[in-house]
Formats: C-alpha cells, structure tokens, sequence
C-alpha cells in the first residue's frame, strides 16, 4: 500500500501494522490511535503508538517502517507525504497494572491492525483518566463503550483494583 498526504489513520495503521507483521515485528496498537479506530473516528490523534509484544531487533523495526516509506527521526518515525508519525513506547503491553493484555485483529475493511481490543482500548482512556484526571479521554471511553461491545464487568473490576471504583 502507497501511503499519501490523502491517506487516513485507518490506512497508515493497516499499513504499518501488516509491514511490521511481513517483518516479523510483534507490535499491538495503543493510546490514541487506537482509540480513534474504536470510536469510529469521533476522537483523532496524529501520533500512533505501537507497543512491541515480542523481542526484535532495532533494524527490524526500521526495515519494516522503511517498506510503507517511514524513516526515525529521532524517537520517533515520520514519512514524507503523512501528517501522521508513528512511535515505539517502551512496554511491556499493559494497561495499568494489568499486565495479561493480549492484543486482537481490529478489521478495517480488507485490511487488519493488530491492537488492543474495544474493552481493554476503553480501559487504556480510563487510565488516562484515571491517572492524569484527562477529562477528553473519560469522553473517548464513553465513545468506545457506546459504539462497540465491551467487557463491561471487566472494566468494573479493573477500575476496583486499580483503586478506582466504577459507580
């Protein structure tokens, strides 16, 4: 896939994710970007952040990212013809405490990105929330609850043992 100033999240997300995949790259979507596919757009970010699930080697990554055109620009990898920017946070994949993350195939028409699922990308904003008291990102949550299905119970009993009860 050729990546364009005309090309939207959804297409940078697919693109990246299947290139790292065909590079042996395990890495899940998070944070913002995420978010934005499961609320069907209704929050946007710039940035996507992808958090490796599995050792690879630095020239992995950058071969991967160099196949849809990406190149590091310090810590962070930018592409010529796209507002958007693509970053490795250290992990390990986590939401919280909760260390068992595992990440789903999110279907984007044709194409699929590896990330968090609907329930734990809400759980992702309420820790925002949580945390760092992000009001914009207890509203995404809301966005995400009410337009896929989540693990309503899960998220309860997360938010408990975070130390956050979800009245």
């Amino acid at each position: 896939m050729t990546l364009s100033a005309s090309s939207t999240l959804e297409e940078v997300a697919a693109a990246v994710s299947m290139s790292l995949d065909r590079h042996g790259v395990e890495a899940a979507l998070t944070g913002g970007a995420c978010a934005s596919l499961w609320s069907s757009g209704r929050y946007t970010s710039l940035d996507l952040d992808f958090i490796l699930t599995a050792s690879s080697t630095r020239s992995a990554q950058e071969r991967a990212m160099a196949s849809v055109g990406f190149v590091r620009e310090g810590d962070r990898f930018v592409h010529p013809s796209v507002r958007f920017w693509v970053e490795f946070p250290r992990g390990p994949l986590a939401i919280g405490s909760d260390l068992s993350v595992r990440p789903v195939e999110i279907p984007l028409g044709g194409r699929h990105v590896r990330g968090l699922s609907a329930t734990d990308s809400c759980r992702d904003r309420l820790a925002s929330f949580y945390f760092w008291s992000d009001r914009q990102s207890l509203e995404v949550a809301v966005w995400i609850a009410l337009r896929n299905r989540v693990d309503l119970a899960r998220i309860k009993t997360w938010s408990r043992e975070e130390g956050h009860e979800a009245g």
